[in-house]
Protein backbone atom coordinates (compact mmCIF):
# COMPACT_ATOMS: atom_id res chain seq x y z
CA UNK A 1 0.00 0.00 0.00
CA UNK A 2 1.48 3.34 -1.03
CA UNK A 3 1.62 5.40 1.98
CA UNK A 4 -0.29 9.08 1.57
CA UNK A 5 1.86 12.09 0.65
CA UNK A 6 3.15 14.69 3.23
CA UNK A 7 2.93 17.26 0.37
CA UNK A 8 -0.29 20.05 -0.06
CA UNK A 9 1.48 21.32 -2.45
CA UNK A 10 1.69 18.53 -5.09
CA UNK A 11 4.07 20.50 -7.65
CA UNK A 12 7.40 17.81 -6.99
CA UNK A 13 5.39 15.18 -7.49
CA UNK A 14 3.41 16.59 -11.03
CA UNK A 15 6.81 17.52 -12.30
CA UNK A 16 8.97 14.07 -11.23
CA UNK A 17 9.86 12.39 -14.52
CA UNK A 18 7.81 9.15 -15.69
CA UNK A 19 8.20 6.11 -13.67
CA UNK A 20 9.56 4.26 -16.41
CA UNK A 21 12.46 6.90 -16.74
CA UNK A 22 13.34 6.31 -12.68
CA UNK A 23 16.82 4.80 -12.34
CA UNK A 24 16.50 1.73 -10.60
CA UNK A 25 17.06 1.84 -6.70
CA UNK A 26 17.76 -0.07 -4.27
CA UNK A 27 17.58 0.14 -0.32
CA UNK A 28 18.79 -3.06 0.56
CA UNK A 29 22.90 -2.71 0.09
CA UNK A 30 23.32 -1.94 3.71
CA UNK A 31 21.33 -2.48 6.57
CA UNK A 32 21.10 1.16 7.66
CA UNK A 33 18.89 2.11 4.82
CA UNK A 34 16.13 0.06 5.96
CA UNK A 35 14.16 2.84 6.52
CA UNK A 36 10.70 3.31 7.57
CA UNK A 37 7.42 4.52 4.85
CA UNK A 38 6.75 7.62 6.73
CA UNK A 39 10.33 10.00 7.27
CA UNK A 40 11.15 13.94 7.86
CA UNK A 41 14.93 13.98 7.41
CA UNK A 42 15.15 17.02 9.35
CA UNK A 43 13.83 15.35 11.91
CA UNK A 44 15.97 12.00 11.83
CA UNK A 45 19.14 14.74 11.85
CA UNK A 46 17.98 17.41 14.25
CA UNK A 47 15.47 15.86 16.55
CA UNK A 48 17.04 12.15 16.71
CA UNK A 49 20.26 14.10 17.61
CA UNK A 50 18.45 15.30 20.85
CA UNK A 51 17.23 12.01 21.49
CA UNK A 52 20.51 10.55 21.18
CA UNK A 53 21.80 12.69 24.60
CA UNK A 54 23.83 15.16 21.72
CA UNK A 55 21.75 18.28 22.64
CA UNK A 56 24.76 19.80 24.71
CA UNK A 57 27.41 18.75 21.93
CA UNK A 58 28.57 21.22 19.57
CA UNK A 59 26.79 21.29 16.59
CA UNK A 60 27.47 24.59 13.81
CA UNK A 61 30.99 26.54 15.36
CA UNK A 62 31.84 29.38 13.23
CA UNK A 63 34.13 32.44 13.65
CA UNK A 64 32.71 34.03 16.89
CA UNK A 65 30.42 31.35 18.23
CA UNK A 66 29.11 27.86 19.45
CA UNK A 67 25.81 26.55 19.21
CA UNK A 68 24.86 23.00 20.37
CA UNK A 69 22.48 20.78 18.74
CA UNK A 70 19.82 21.84 21.22
CA UNK A 71 20.72 25.81 20.08
CA UNK A 72 20.73 24.77 16.64
CA UNK A 73 16.69 22.92 17.26
CA UNK A 74 15.54 25.67 18.63
CA UNK A 75 16.11 28.17 15.59
CA UNK A 76 15.17 25.77 13.05
CA UNK A 77 12.01 24.96 15.08
CA UNK A 78 11.97 29.08 15.32
CA UNK A 79 12.15 29.58 11.84
CA UNK A 80 9.63 27.09 10.86
CA UNK A 81 7.34 28.56 13.26
CA UNK A 82 7.26 32.08 11.54
CA UNK A 83 7.31 29.89 7.58
CA UNK A 84 3.81 28.19 8.70
CA UNK A 85 2.00 30.89 10.96
CA UNK A 86 3.28 34.34 9.17
CA UNK A 87 4.52 33.41 6.00
CA UNK A 88 1.81 30.75 5.29
CA UNK A 89 3.95 27.66 3.86
CA UNK A 90 2.60 25.10 3.20
CA UNK A 91 3.82 21.13 2.86
CA UNK A 92 5.57 21.04 -0.70
CA UNK A 93 6.17 24.75 -1.76
CA UNK A 94 9.38 25.52 -2.85
CA UNK A 95 11.71 27.91 -0.62
CA UNK A 96 14.93 29.16 -2.35
CA UNK A 97 17.81 29.89 0.42
CA UNK A 98 20.58 32.10 -0.71
CA UNK A 99 23.56 33.32 2.16
CA UNK A 100 27.01 32.03 2.57
CA UNK A 101 28.01 29.04 5.17
CA UNK A 102 26.32 30.08 7.86
CA UNK A 103 24.65 29.02 11.12
CA UNK A 104 21.56 30.74 10.03
CA UNK A 105 21.57 29.14 6.64
CA UNK A 106 21.33 25.66 8.32
CA UNK A 107 19.36 26.51 10.57
CA UNK A 108 16.66 27.90 7.55
CA UNK A 109 17.40 24.43 5.86
CA UNK A 110 16.11 21.90 8.52
CA UNK A 111 13.24 24.70 9.14
CA UNK A 112 11.99 24.13 5.61
CA UNK A 113 11.95 20.77 5.83
CA UNK A 114 10.37 20.75 9.34
CA UNK A 115 7.27 22.75 8.10
CA UNK A 116 6.98 20.25 4.97
CA UNK A 117 8.70 22.64 2.13
CA UNK A 118 10.85 21.74 -0.15
CA UNK A 119 14.72 23.32 -0.13
CA UNK A 120 16.26 25.55 -3.47
CA UNK A 121 19.62 26.70 -1.81
CA UNK A 122 21.41 28.70 -4.29
CA UNK A 123 24.90 30.74 -3.38
CA UNK A 124 25.25 33.73 -3.01
CA UNK A 125 27.51 33.82 -5.67
CA UNK A 126 24.84 33.85 -8.36
CA UNK A 127 23.30 36.30 -10.13
CA UNK A 128 19.65 38.00 -10.56
CA UNK A 129 19.29 36.11 -14.41
CA UNK A 130 20.47 32.78 -12.66
CA UNK A 131 18.26 33.44 -9.31
CA UNK A 132 15.12 34.15 -11.45
CA UNK A 133 15.84 30.96 -13.90
CA UNK A 134 16.08 28.76 -10.58
CA UNK A 135 13.18 30.64 -9.32
CA UNK A 136 10.95 30.15 -12.27
CA UNK A 137 11.59 26.11 -12.79
CA UNK A 138 11.17 25.02 -9.42
CA UNK A 139 8.38 27.48 -8.84
CA UNK A 140 9.22 28.79 -5.71
CA UNK A 141 6.97 30.64 -2.99
CA UNK A 142 8.93 32.38 -0.79
CA UNK A 143 12.71 33.03 -0.69
CA UNK A 144 14.90 33.36 2.45
CA UNK A 145 17.98 35.65 1.60
CA UNK A 146 20.90 36.71 3.89
CA UNK A 147 20.33 40.58 4.51
CA UNK A 148 23.90 41.44 2.63
CA UNK A 149 22.62 39.75 -0.67
CA UNK A 150 18.82 40.42 -0.61
CA UNK A 151 18.51 43.17 -2.59
CA UNK A 152 19.29 41.10 -6.08
CA UNK A 153 17.34 37.98 -4.61
CA UNK A 154 14.43 40.66 -4.33
CA UNK A 155 14.87 41.64 -7.93
CA UNK A 156 14.95 38.21 -9.30
CA UNK A 157 12.27 36.34 -7.92
CA UNK A 158 8.46 36.84 -7.92
CA UNK A 159 7.68 35.73 -4.35
CA UNK A 160 8.13 37.35 -0.69
CA UNK A 161 11.61 37.90 0.47
CA UNK A 162 12.33 37.06 4.00
CA UNK A 163 15.87 38.62 4.88
CA UNK A 164 17.93 37.59 7.42
CA UNK A 165 20.67 39.14 10.09
CA UNK A 166 23.91 38.04 10.53
CA UNK A 167 27.02 39.56 11.83
CA UNK A 168 28.70 36.24 12.74
CA UNK A 169 28.83 37.44 16.37
CA UNK A 170 25.70 36.13 17.74
CA UNK A 171 22.63 34.58 16.98
CA UNK A 172 20.17 37.60 15.38
CA UNK A 173 16.85 35.41 17.08
CA UNK A 174 18.46 34.99 20.18
CA UNK A 175 19.18 39.05 20.60
CA UNK A 176 16.15 40.36 18.56
CA UNK A 177 16.98 43.85 19.42
CA UNK A 178 20.17 46.12 19.62
CA UNK A 179 21.85 44.06 16.88
CA UNK A 180 20.26 45.69 13.87
CA UNK A 181 17.80 48.54 13.51
CA UNK A 182 14.19 47.92 11.45
CA UNK A 183 13.13 51.22 10.49
CA UNK A 184 9.44 50.73 9.50
CA UNK A 185 6.99 48.10 10.20
CA UNK A 186 7.02 46.96 6.33
CA UNK A 187 10.52 46.04 6.71
CA UNK A 188 10.28 44.13 9.92
CA UNK A 189 7.74 42.16 8.52
CA UNK A 190 10.22 40.55 5.80
CA UNK A 191 12.78 40.44 8.83
CA UNK A 192 13.11 36.39 9.48
CA UNK A 193 15.51 37.53 12.66
CA UNK A 194 12.59 39.92 14.30
CA UNK A 195 10.07 37.22 13.27
CA UNK A 196 11.76 34.19 14.98
CA UNK A 197 11.98 36.64 18.20
CA UNK A 198 8.52 35.55 19.55
CA UNK A 199 8.39 32.15 18.57
CA UNK A 200 8.56 28.96 20.34
CA UNK A 201 11.22 26.65 20.78
CA UNK A 202 9.38 23.36 19.95
CA UNK A 203 7.99 22.70 16.43
CA UNK A 204 5.48 19.68 15.52
CA UNK A 205 7.50 18.23 12.54
CA UNK A 206 5.24 17.65 9.46
CA UNK A 207 4.47 14.30 8.70
CA UNK A 208 5.97 13.81 5.07
CA UNK A 209 6.76 10.24 3.89
CA UNK A 210 10.14 8.97 3.00
CA UNK A 211 9.47 9.49 -0.93
CA UNK A 212 8.05 13.38 -0.68
CA UNK A 213 10.66 15.80 -2.12
CA UNK A 214 13.26 17.20 0.07
CA UNK A 215 15.42 19.54 -2.40
CA UNK A 216 15.62 20.50 -5.90
CA UNK A 217 19.41 20.76 -5.58
CA UNK A 218 19.99 22.69 -9.51
CA UNK A 219 23.21 21.90 -11.26
CA UNK A 220 24.74 23.32 -14.57
CA UNK A 221 24.37 21.24 -18.29
CA UNK A 222 26.11 21.49 -21.45
CA UNK A 223 22.79 23.20 -22.62
CA UNK A 224 23.71 26.30 -20.56
CA UNK A 225 20.75 26.34 -18.42
CA UNK A 226 20.79 24.55 -14.91
CA UNK A 227 19.00 21.29 -14.62
CA UNK A 228 16.45 21.23 -11.20
CA UNK A 229 17.50 17.42 -9.63
CA UNK A 230 15.08 16.54 -7.21
CA UNK A 231 16.02 14.16 -4.18
CA UNK A 232 13.48 13.07 -1.49
CA UNK A 233 13.75 12.72 2.29
CA UNK A 234 15.04 8.64 2.12
CA UNK A 235 17.75 9.99 -0.41
CA UNK A 236 19.15 12.59 2.37
CA UNK A 237 19.33 10.17 5.21
CA UNK A 238 21.14 7.59 2.52
CA UNK A 239 23.94 9.66 1.33
CA UNK A 240 25.14 9.97 5.53
CA UNK A 241 24.38 6.36 5.33
CA UNK A 242 26.65 4.80 2.73
CA UNK A 243 29.81 6.88 1.90
CA UNK A 244 31.04 8.39 5.60
CA UNK A 245 29.50 5.36 7.58
CA UNK A 246 31.90 2.97 5.42
CA UNK A 247 34.39 5.22 3.79
CA UNK A 248 34.86 8.31 6.00
CA UNK A 249 33.65 6.49 8.86
CA UNK A 250 34.03 9.61 10.80
CA UNK A 251 33.66 10.11 15.10
CA UNK A 252 31.49 12.29 17.25
CA UNK A 253 34.65 13.82 18.67
CA UNK A 254 35.46 15.25 14.92
CA UNK A 255 34.94 19.09 13.75
CA UNK A 256 34.41 19.21 9.85
CA UNK A 257 35.34 21.78 7.70
CA UNK A 258 35.38 23.03 3.99
CA UNK A 259 35.36 25.73 1.35
CA UNK A 260 31.88 24.89 -1.28
CA UNK A 261 29.20 26.42 -0.59
CA UNK A 262 26.16 24.42 1.25
CA UNK A 263 24.04 25.07 -2.52
CA UNK A 264 26.81 22.04 -3.92
CA UNK A 265 25.46 18.44 -2.68
CA UNK A 266 28.70 17.83 -2.11
CA UNK A 267 29.15 20.54 0.41
CA UNK A 268 25.54 19.95 1.96
CA UNK A 269 26.42 16.54 3.04
CA UNK A 270 30.30 17.16 3.67
CA UNK A 271 30.10 19.61 5.88
CA UNK A 272 26.58 19.81 7.14
CA UNK A 273 24.38 16.50 7.11
CA UNK A 274 27.56 13.94 7.97
CA UNK A 275 28.91 15.42 10.90
CA UNK A 276 25.27 15.81 12.41
CA UNK A 277 24.22 12.17 11.70
CA UNK A 278 27.54 11.16 14.03
CA UNK A 279 26.80 13.88 16.21
CA UNK A 280 30.06 15.67 14.95
CA UNK A 281 30.68 19.07 14.58
CA UNK A 282 31.11 21.55 11.52
CA UNK A 283 33.28 24.41 11.23
CA UNK A 284 30.81 27.19 8.69
CA UNK A 285 33.18 29.66 6.86
CA UNK A 286 31.85 32.54 5.11
CA UNK A 287 35.16 32.79 3.34
CA UNK A 288 37.23 29.72 2.22
CA UNK A 289 39.33 30.39 -0.51
CA UNK A 290 42.36 28.49 0.12
CA UNK A 291 43.93 31.27 2.42
CA UNK A 292 41.04 31.83 4.26
CA UNK A 293 40.51 27.70 4.63
CA UNK A 294 44.45 27.48 5.70
CA UNK A 295 44.12 30.05 8.47
CA UNK A 296 40.82 28.29 9.71
CA UNK A 297 42.50 25.18 9.91
CA UNK A 298 45.02 26.66 12.26
CA UNK A 299 42.72 28.64 14.49
CA UNK A 300 39.95 26.32 14.80
CA UNK A 301 41.84 22.97 14.58
CA UNK A 302 39.52 20.65 12.38
CA UNK A 303 40.14 17.08 12.41
CA UNK A 304 38.37 16.35 8.86
CA UNK A 305 38.62 19.05 5.64
CA UNK A 306 35.90 18.84 2.18
CA UNK A 307 37.84 20.71 -1.10
CA UNK A 308 38.40 20.33 -4.38
CA UNK A 309 41.89 19.42 -5.63
CA UNK A 310 42.36 22.82 -6.53
CA UNK A 311 42.29 23.87 -3.13
CA UNK A 312 44.80 21.03 -1.90
CA UNK A 313 47.47 22.16 -4.57
CA UNK A 314 47.10 25.89 -3.56
CA UNK A 315 47.17 25.41 0.14
CA UNK A 316 50.35 22.70 -0.27
CA UNK A 317 52.25 26.20 -1.39
CA UNK A 318 51.55 28.35 1.52
CA UNK A 319 51.92 25.43 4.35
CA UNK A 320 55.85 26.82 5.13
CA UNK A 321 55.66 27.89 8.83
CA UNK A 322 51.67 26.85 9.18
CA UNK A 323 50.60 23.98 11.49
CA UNK A 324 47.93 21.54 10.23
CA UNK A 325 48.25 18.89 12.35
CA UNK A 326 44.66 18.66 13.88
CA UNK A 327 43.73 17.37 9.78
CA UNK A 328 42.61 13.97 9.90
CA UNK A 329 41.15 12.77 7.27
CA UNK A 330 41.17 15.30 3.95
CA UNK A 331 38.09 14.51 1.10
CA UNK A 332 38.31 15.71 -2.32
CA UNK A 333 36.06 15.67 -5.31
CA UNK A 334 34.14 18.03 -7.74
CA UNK A 335 36.80 17.23 -10.03
CA UNK A 336 39.35 14.61 -10.62
CA UNK A 337 42.25 14.29 -8.13
CA UNK A 338 45.73 14.69 -9.96
CA UNK A 339 48.09 11.97 -8.28
CA UNK A 340 50.64 14.68 -7.98
CA UNK A 341 48.29 16.84 -5.93
CA UNK A 342 47.89 13.53 -3.75
CA UNK A 343 51.65 12.96 -3.19
CA UNK A 344 52.53 16.78 -2.79
CA UNK A 345 49.41 16.81 0.04
CA UNK A 346 50.74 13.27 1.37
CA UNK A 347 54.44 14.27 1.17
CA UNK A 348 53.68 17.48 3.18
CA UNK A 349 51.37 16.51 5.68
CA UNK A 350 51.24 12.45 6.20
CA UNK A 351 47.73 13.07 4.92
CA UNK A 352 46.50 10.36 2.05
CA UNK A 353 43.38 12.39 0.17
CA UNK A 354 40.40 10.31 -0.08
CA UNK A 355 39.33 11.09 -3.44
CA UNK A 356 35.63 10.02 -4.76
CA UNK A 357 33.23 11.17 -7.28
CA UNK A 358 29.60 12.06 -6.76
CA UNK A 359 26.84 14.11 -8.71
CA UNK A 360 24.45 16.16 -8.02
CA UNK A 361 22.08 13.80 -10.24
CA UNK A 362 23.15 10.93 -7.58
CA UNK A 363 23.34 13.49 -4.93
CA UNK A 364 26.71 12.32 -3.00
CA UNK A 365 29.61 10.23 -3.55
CA UNK A 366 29.44 6.75 -4.78
CA UNK A 367 33.19 5.60 -5.79
CA UNK A 368 35.99 6.60 -3.27
CA UNK A 369 38.50 4.87 -0.88
CA UNK A 370 40.07 5.57 2.34
CA UNK A 371 43.19 4.26 4.85
CA UNK A 372 45.36 1.42 3.25
CA UNK A 373 42.40 1.28 0.83
CA UNK A 374 43.69 4.30 -1.74
CA UNK A 375 45.91 3.73 -4.85
CA UNK A 376 46.94 6.99 -5.91
CA UNK A 377 45.53 7.86 -9.18
CA UNK A 378 42.64 5.70 -8.98
CA UNK A 379 39.01 7.39 -7.89
CA UNK A 380 38.59 4.15 -5.74
CA UNK A 381 36.24 1.54 -5.65
CA UNK A 382 32.34 1.25 -5.33
CA UNK A 383 30.77 2.60 -1.75
CA UNK A 384 28.49 0.30 0.07
CA UNK A 385 24.91 0.53 -1.17
CA UNK A 386 25.55 1.40 -4.53
CA UNK A 387 26.48 -0.91 -7.86
CA UNK A 388 29.29 0.34 -10.75
CA UNK A 389 30.27 -0.88 -14.25
CA UNK A 390 31.69 0.48 -17.24
CA UNK A 391 29.67 -0.23 -20.76
CA UNK A 392 29.34 0.64 -23.65
CA UNK A 393 27.13 2.43 -25.81
CA UNK A 394 24.88 -0.33 -25.90
CA UNK A 395 24.94 -0.49 -22.08
CA UNK A 396 27.01 -3.64 -22.26
CA UNK A 397 29.09 -4.15 -19.54
CA UNK A 398 32.40 -4.30 -21.07
CA UNK A 399 35.91 -6.21 -20.03
CA UNK A 400 38.02 -4.78 -17.24
CA UNK A 401 40.80 -2.03 -18.46
CA UNK A 402 38.75 -1.01 -21.14
CA UNK A 403 37.42 2.44 -21.09
CA UNK A 404 34.01 3.21 -21.18
CA UNK A 405 30.89 5.18 -20.08
CA UNK A 406 30.19 5.18 -16.08
CA UNK A 407 27.14 3.78 -14.91
CA UNK A 408 25.44 3.54 -11.63
CA UNK A 409 22.96 2.49 -9.44
CA UNK A 410 21.87 2.67 -5.78
CA UNK A 411 19.51 4.35 -2.96
CA UNK A 412 20.14 7.27 -4.97
CA UNK A 413 19.24 8.61 -8.35
CA UNK A 414 18.41 11.04 -11.03
CA UNK A 415 15.00 12.56 -11.40
CA UNK A 416 15.34 15.68 -12.89
CA UNK A 417 12.36 18.35 -12.79
CA UNK A 418 10.23 18.50 -15.50
CA UNK A 419 12.99 17.58 -18.32
CA UNK A 420 11.89 14.24 -20.07
CA UNK A 421 14.55 15.13 -22.43
CA UNK A 422 17.34 14.68 -20.13
CA UNK A 423 15.97 12.33 -18.10
CA UNK A 424 16.43 10.15 -21.04
CA UNK A 425 19.94 11.00 -21.76
CA UNK A 426 21.16 10.65 -18.20
CA UNK A 427 19.24 7.03 -17.44
CA UNK A 428 19.09 4.01 -19.18
CA UNK A 429 18.26 0.93 -18.30
CA UNK A 430 17.64 2.08 -14.74
CA UNK A 431 21.16 3.20 -14.61
CA UNK A 432 22.41 6.59 -14.11
CA UNK A 433 25.08 7.86 -16.65
CA UNK A 434 27.08 10.42 -15.30
CA UNK A 435 29.17 11.63 -18.40
CA UNK A 436 32.04 10.55 -17.28
CA UNK A 437 34.39 7.75 -18.88
CA UNK A 438 36.26 5.41 -16.83
CA UNK A 439 37.84 2.13 -17.07
CA UNK A 440 38.15 -0.11 -14.39
CA UNK A 441 40.79 -2.89 -12.89
CA UNK A 442 41.18 -6.22 -12.25
CA UNK A 443 41.23 -5.25 -8.43
CA UNK A 444 37.67 -3.68 -9.01
CA UNK A 445 39.42 0.31 -8.56
CA UNK A 446 37.77 3.11 -10.99
CA UNK A 447 40.20 5.12 -12.99
CA UNK A 448 39.06 8.44 -14.47
CA UNK A 449 39.67 9.25 -18.25
CA UNK A 450 37.32 11.97 -19.48
CA UNK A 451 34.18 13.59 -19.49
CA UNK A 452 31.63 12.73 -22.34
CA UNK A 453 30.03 15.46 -22.75
CA UNK A 454 30.74 19.73 -23.16
CA UNK A 455 30.76 20.54 -19.13
CA UNK A 456 33.73 22.41 -17.74
CA UNK A 457 34.80 21.54 -14.59
CA UNK A 458 37.13 24.00 -13.18
CA UNK A 459 38.12 24.21 -9.52
CA UNK A 460 35.54 21.97 -8.81
CA UNK A 461 33.08 23.81 -10.01
CA UNK A 462 31.03 22.65 -12.79
CA UNK A 463 30.83 25.41 -15.65
CA UNK A 464 28.24 25.20 -18.46
CA UNK A 465 29.83 26.66 -21.75
CA UNK A 466 26.77 27.42 -23.50
CA UNK A 467 25.59 29.44 -20.69
CA UNK A 468 28.78 31.46 -20.55
CA UNK A 469 28.25 32.02 -24.67
CA UNK A 470 24.77 33.13 -23.85
CA UNK A 471 26.12 36.05 -22.11
CA UNK A 472 29.15 36.97 -24.40
CA UNK A 473 26.91 36.97 -27.39
CA UNK A 474 24.69 39.72 -25.29
CA UNK A 475 28.14 42.71 -25.96
CA UNK A 476 27.46 44.03 -28.80
CA UNK A 477 31.37 43.59 -29.71
CA UNK A 478 30.96 39.92 -30.17
CA UNK A 479 29.37 38.68 -33.44
CA UNK A 480 29.93 34.61 -32.42
CA UNK A 481 31.75 32.87 -29.58
CA UNK A 482 32.34 29.20 -28.13
CA UNK A 483 33.72 28.64 -24.43
CA UNK A 484 35.04 25.19 -23.95
CA UNK A 485 37.45 23.83 -21.01
CA UNK A 486 41.45 23.46 -21.88
CA UNK A 487 43.71 21.74 -19.41
CA UNK A 488 45.21 24.13 -16.90
CA UNK A 489 47.80 22.95 -14.27
CA UNK A 490 46.28 24.86 -11.24
CA UNK A 491 42.04 24.43 -12.15
CA UNK A 492 41.99 21.13 -14.08
CA UNK A 493 40.40 23.21 -16.31
CA UNK A 494 40.38 26.61 -17.79
CA UNK A 495 37.39 28.99 -19.52
CA UNK A 496 38.61 29.78 -22.64
CA UNK A 497 36.20 31.55 -25.37
CA UNK A 498 37.32 32.18 -28.65
CA UNK A 499 35.35 35.40 -30.17
CA UNK A 500 34.83 36.12 -33.47
CA UNK A 501 34.25 39.78 -32.92
CA UNK A 502 31.75 42.43 -35.12
CA UNK A 503 33.41 44.55 -38.22
CA UNK A 504 35.50 47.27 -37.79
CA UNK A 505 35.73 45.93 -33.43
CA UNK A 506 39.52 46.12 -32.60
CA UNK A 507 40.49 43.20 -30.23
CA UNK A 508 43.08 43.67 -27.60
CA UNK A 509 43.41 43.41 -24.31
CA UNK A 510 41.48 46.34 -22.80
CA UNK A 511 38.49 44.33 -24.60
CA UNK A 512 39.87 40.89 -23.54
CA UNK A 513 39.13 42.49 -19.69
CA UNK A 514 35.83 44.22 -20.93
CA UNK A 515 34.86 40.85 -22.26
CA UNK A 516 35.24 39.71 -18.90
CA UNK A 517 33.92 41.74 -16.67
CA UNK A 518 30.90 41.70 -18.71
CA UNK A 519 30.42 37.86 -17.87
CA UNK A 520 31.28 38.73 -14.07
CA UNK A 521 28.62 41.21 -13.81
CA UNK A 522 25.78 38.79 -14.89
CA UNK A 523 26.76 35.38 -14.16
CA UNK A 524 28.71 34.15 -10.98
CA UNK A 525 32.01 35.86 -11.17
CA UNK A 526 33.73 31.94 -11.00
CA UNK A 527 31.96 30.45 -14.69
CA UNK A 528 33.85 34.11 -16.77
CA UNK A 529 36.39 33.08 -19.59
CA UNK A 530 39.91 33.70 -18.09
CA UNK A 531 41.29 33.49 -21.47
CA UNK A 532 39.81 34.61 -24.35
CA UNK A 533 41.25 34.42 -28.26
CA UNK A 534 39.97 36.48 -31.18
CA UNK A 535 39.43 34.32 -33.96
CA UNK A 536 38.05 34.97 -37.91
CA UNK A 537 36.03 32.34 -37.70
CA UNK A 538 35.00 28.97 -35.50
CA UNK A 539 34.85 25.46 -36.95
CA UNK A 540 31.08 24.41 -38.25
CA UNK A 541 29.82 21.09 -39.22
CA UNK A 542 28.33 21.49 -43.12
CA UNK A 543 25.13 21.69 -41.37
CA UNK A 544 25.99 24.77 -39.11
CA UNK A 545 26.85 23.13 -36.11
CA UNK A 546 29.63 24.43 -33.98
CA UNK A 547 32.45 21.75 -33.34
CA UNK A 548 33.88 22.53 -29.64
CA UNK A 549 36.14 19.34 -29.96
CA UNK A 550 38.39 21.38 -32.49
CA UNK A 551 38.58 23.67 -30.73
CA UNK A 552 39.94 22.48 -27.49
CA UNK A 553 41.81 19.95 -29.82
CA UNK A 554 43.74 22.87 -31.13
CA UNK A 555 43.68 24.60 -27.67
Amino acid sequence: MTEQSGHVDTFCADHLPPVELWPERNWSGVPELAYPARLNCAAELLDRAIENGWGNRPAIRWASGTWTYSELLEQANKIAHVLVDEMGVVPGNRVLLRGANTPMLAACWFAVLKAGGVVVCTMALLRERELSYIGEKAKISLAISDARVADECEAAVHCPVLRFDWDGSVAPSLTPTGTFAIPDVAAALKNLSMLMSEKPVTFTNCDTVASDTAIIAFTSGTTGQGKGTMHDHRDILAITDCFPRYTLKPSADDLFCGSPPLAFTYALGGILLFPMRFGACTLLLEQAAPPHLLDAIEKYRPTICFTAPTAYRAMRGMLEGRDVSSLKKCVSAGETLPESVFHAWHDATGIKIIDGIGATEMLHIFISASGDEIRPGATGRTVPGYEVRIVDENMNEVPDETVGRLAVRGPTGCRYLDNEERQRDYVRDGWNLTGDSYRRDAAGYFWYQARTDDIIISSGYNIAGPEVEGVLLEHNAVLECAVVGVPDEDRGQLVKAFVVLQPGVQEGSTLIKELQDFVKARIAPYKYPRAIEFVTQLPRTTTGKLQRFRLRENA
